[in-house]
């Protein structure tokens, strides 16, 4: 979502439908999230329940019944708290399910409603990014393959310390990226 690379696709691939990955987008949303559980700690000191932060911005489908419990007893401590975590929970569903980009549209317009209330720097980056986050709902696309493979390139350039020349290193890259 940095501008520079909207600018930069947009000058070469003129065609191209920009697509925020929803990793990106969720992850501005937890942070905000977590901005908010830490205004709400002196509440929730007093529960003596570790890693509050980890129960909250994981994903609530991901959560087992131990962990479900827990998270119940820290919502009801702070009604801002469990406010704040459903809308994120509502914002991630609205990713998980299969729906036309229009109807995912009208469901983030009606999010964005709700959330002002919440989120206010989150709702702005949405806004100013609206167009290239539910171009995602067109394909589903997501850059994680892409950050895989870069991920791979530093690594081999971290163990490629004392290659000779640029050919090794480019054999390396195409062995490793070509599984």
């Amino acid at each position: 979502m940095w501008g520079g690379f909207t600018k930069v696709i947009q000058t070469v691939f003129p065609n191209a439908r920009i697509v925020y990955d929803r990793f990106h987008v969720m992850k501005i949303l937890n942070e905000e999230l977590n901005k908010i559980r830490k205004q709400c700690n002196s509440v929730l000191k007093d529960l003596k329940i570790k890693h509050i932060r980890s129960l909250i911005l994981k994903n609530g489908t991901d959560l087992n019944d131990e962990e479900k419990k827990l998270l119940e007893i820290i919502l009801k401590s702070s009604e801002r708290l469990s406010n704040a975590y459903q809308l994120k929970e509502d914002f991630r569903q609205i990713y998980e399910t299969d729906q036309e980009p229009e109807v995912a549209k009208v469901k983030l317009e009606e999010w964005l409603a709700k959330a002002s209330k919440f989120y206010s720097q989150v709702i702005t980056t949405i806004k100013n990014h609206f167009d290239g986050i539910c171009n995602y709902f067109y394909n589903r696309t997501t850059s994680g393959k892409m950050e895989g493979i870069n991920n791979k390139i530093k690594v081999i350039k971290r163990q490629a310390y004392g290659f000779t020349n640029f050919d090794h290193l480019r054999m390396r890259l195409i062995i490793a990226c070509s599984h």
